[in-house]
């Protein structure tokens, strides 16, 4: 069995949402033991509304919730919510696989560096979602959000994460890197960008492209595109509103008028197939790269579909190995001899 923890209270439409999920993920996966860690008589009321095998899948009581708006240095004090509760398991119980959460992002970041801790060698996690690209597959883009001040020994790292994430998780074998800035001609980008190109150059292990721009992310031929997690953050926000702007827009002209809900009669086929290839939920949630055992970060507002995929990603993540994937390569990289010290 593999066995992954729930954030039961994480999100904002939890328990609901999260219970639903878990129940989705037992049905999808025989070999899954959850254990979903909250308010337990919130978590029994809604799993009462559904049918499910009951032993693979235990409740752990916890008190209290991390909100949205708490400080996150502070939340990891208090151990009896949902996820500093869940996180204290996944580190002390080896047997615990991988832990979900669609709660508080800080506190999620600081509890898997405080708690877990990282893999020996890195120097930050890093949040790493799977973006939907135009060869039908995914682009995963590292960092979104997790450290708005890089260094480049960090976003050379965030390349092996990444790169292995690609093989573990989605079978990419020598995955393409590119680095994310504003021209493609090696001389562009600040100072960090240009001198993260140049090292990243040298890295043996890391099949580096070149730099790529934000319209690049889900067009160009890169596997993996690294960032540092301000402008990381802002091109993955930005590739959101674009997909909800487009989509309304489609909505709103197909439903305009007489000719337009006719026409759509014909299209919606085709309309269909393309919503499912642009949906970022069935990837799950945003992956934190750099820790000792899986940790998954899903959207605040997770469908249950979305936490039921988070939930199947982790345990397809944990599968292929990625820890000792990432373990195994910064063994073959001499960041000292590559990287000037403090850089």
């Amino acid at each position: 069995m593999i066995k992954i923890l729930l954030d039961a209270m994480g999100g904002d439409n939890a328990p609901a949402a999260t219970c639903q999920g878990a129940v989705l993920a037992l049905e999808n996966d025989k070999e899954l033991y959850l254990i979903l860690t909250g308010r337990k008589a919130e978590i029994e009321s809604e799993l009462a509304k559904y049918k499910y095998d009951k032993t693979r899948l235990e409740i752990v009581d916890c008190p209290d919730v991390i909100g949205m708006n708490d400080i996150p240095t502070e939340a990891v004090k208090r151990k009896q919510s949902s996820l500093m509760a869940a996180y204290w398991m996944l580190k002390k119980e080896e047997d615990i696989c991988a832990l979900v959460t669609a709660g508080s992002t800080g506190a999620t970041i600081v509890g898997g560096q405080l708690i877990l801790g990282r893999i020996h060698g890195i120097k930050r996690p890093a949040l790493c979602p799977a973006i939907p690209n135009n060869r039908g597959g995914v682009t995963l883009l590292c960092d979104c959000g997790a450290n708005a001040e890089c260094k480049p020994v960090m976003l050379c790292q965030f390349a092996i994460l990444a790169s292995a994430y690609a093989e573990a998780g989605f079978g990419i074998k020598e995955p393409k890197v590119g680095l994310l800035t504003n021209g493609t001609e090696e001389h562009k980008g600040d100072p960090l960008h240009q001198e993260t190109y140049s090292y990243l150059s040298k890295m043996d292990g890391i099949n580096f492209v070149g730099n790529v721009e934000g319209r690049d992310i889900m067009l160009s031929e890169c596997d993996v595109v690294v960032a540092d997690g301000f402008s990381g953050n802002i091109a993955l926000k930005s590739i959101e509103g674009c997909g909800k702007l487009v989509l309304n827009t489609l909505k709103n002209e197909l439903s305009a008028g007489l000719s337009s809900k006719i026409g759509y009669l014909f299209i919606r086929k085709a309309i269909k197939r393309m919503r499912a290839k642009l949906d970022f939920d069935k990837y799950g949630g945003a992956l934190l790269l750099g820790l000792k055992k899986v940790v998954v970060k899903t959207h605040g507002s997770s469908k249950p579909s979305t936490v039921a995929a988070s939930i199947a990603n982790a345990a397809s993540i944990y599968r292929g190995g990625l820890v000792q994937k990432v373990e195994k390569q910064l063994e073959g990289v001499d960041f000292n001899a590559l990287i000037p010290e403090g850089t």
